[in-house]
């Protein structure tokens, strides 16, 4: 089993490793998983390794990325869910999560966000988070919506050439949402 920076009730987290191409070929490589991400759809193995690179070159210089996640009780790989730089000058950190198609419906989505969103509250002090999503996917806006974000603009996102709805969750809503219970969709102008 794997030593984990990061646990919740089934899932671990730990850094990519140039050693991981295989898991980021595994996810990002899943025509399935980058429809609503990237609009060049699946990924080759050299924009997947570009990528595994830019989440390893973040790490070093930030201390975050979008964290590979296993699960605790046989080390599979789920996907990624951690947080990236977005505006630093207001401490705001941006959340995201990817995960593997053959994962989907099981809840890891809302649990890793979860994990992660109290390590970002909690460990690192932020004092807020931002999330988008591709106007399309409407299972992330209720998952947002569910965890307590609230919308505030749209923003062009470049992989996708789409303006995306964008969500912030300070650290004062945090604090006052009780985040085990599902709140609801947040109502999203089309």
């Amino acid at each position: 089993m794997s030593t984990y920076l990061l646990t919740t009730e089934r899932l671990g987290f730990r850094a990519w490793s140039e050693d991981d191409l295989d898991l980021a070929v595994g996810l990002w490589g899943d025509l399935e998983v980058m429809k609503l991400i990237d609009a060049r759809g699946k990924l080759s193995e050299g924009q997947v390794r570009e990528r595994l690179s830019q989440e390893i070159t973040t790490e070093e210089s930030h201390g975050i990325q979008y964290w590979p996640i296993f699960l605790l009780h046989n080390d599979d790989h789920v996907g990624c869910c951690g947080l990236r730089p977005y505006d630093q000058a207001r401490g705001v950190l941006e959340l995201g999560f990817h995960i593997r198609s053959r994962h989907w419906g099981r809840g890891y989505a809302t649990e890793a966000a979860r994990g992660v969103i109290a390590h970002a509250f909690e460990r690192l002090g932020v004092s807020g988070l931002f999330a988008g999503h591709n106007p399309r996917n409407g299972a992330s806006r209720h998952l947002l919506g569910k965890l307590g974000f609230r919308y505030t603009h749209r923003e062009l996102y470049e992989p996708t050439g789409l303006e995306h709805p964008c969500y912030l969750l300070t650290y004062e809503e945090y604090q006052d949402a009780n985040l085990g219970t599902a709140k609801g969709e947040e109502t999203v102008p089309e």
